[in-house]
């Protein structure tokens, strides 16, 4: 088991380090019903990241992710592609990375956080963790990895469930300030939120260029053993 969390811990930080989901959750603290819709929000991430990593288990042990204990030639296939769609996705950030300040703009739907209901707020945990351009990949990708390694399929829960764990430490730490540091919470986050959105582009295609040249690397190792 150990192995097998050791090959995901870098993919479950790049999950962490995801300033989008970050700013939501910490516009989601802001509204009225902060404490009740950051926790729903919280819930929704886990949810999302555990599903679809089970799903991804599940899918590995039928299709024999694992033949002797090294990697299946689809689970190499599947790195390589990850790694390829990662890389493509770096290239997309950085060109469109604001030059300045001024530049740097949010979606528009988060103007409209405030007026979600606890169900909305709930499903967009979901969809930012589990339906997410760079946390779906690289969450599918580590379950791969935890299915590959042919450990028991406890383990394999085991080590995805630490792998979720700190994956959702980056929106676990907006809700730990707002609900540990009271009215000092608020400069803290809107310092946090104004950093992560003038940053987001550019932490996003140094990440996404780093794991994809990984999962590259990884996907055409296995295929070649």
């Amino acid at each position: 088991m150990g192995h097998a969390v050791g090959d995901v811990l870098g993919l479950a930080a790049a999950v962490a380090i995801s300033p989008l989901p970050i700013v939501a959750i910490i516009l989601v603290l802001a509204t009225p019903q902060g404490r009740l819709h950051g926790t729903l929000f919280a819930i929704g991430w886990f949810l999302g990241l555990a599903v679809l990593g089970a799903i991804m288990l599940v899918v590995g042990g039928s299709g024999g992710a694992s033949t002797h204990k090294h990697p299946a030639t689809w689970v190499g296939a599947l790195k390589l592609a990850l790694g390829v769609v990662l890389v493509l996705f770096a290239v997309r950030q950085w060109r469109g990375r604001p030059r300045d300040r001024s530049q740097a703009q949010l979606p528009q739907w988060m103007a409209a956080i405030d007026r979600f209901t606890p169900v909305k707020v709930l499903g967009l945990g979901l969809l930012l963790s589990a339906a997410n351009a760079k946390n779906a990949p690289l969450t599918i990708a580590a379950a791969a990895s935890i299915s590959s390694t042919g450990i028991s399929v406890p383990q394999q829960i085991g080590a995805l469930a630490i792998f979720v764990v700190i994956a959702s430490l980056g929106v676990l730490a907006p809700l730990a300030v707002y609900l540990c540091m009271g009215e000092r919470a608020k400069s803290i986050l809107a310092a946090w939120r104004d950093w992560a959105a003038l940053h987001n582009a550019a932490i996003m295609a140094a990440l996404l260029s780093v794991l994809g040249l990984k999962l590259l690397g990884d996907g055409i190792s296995a295929l070649a053993s």
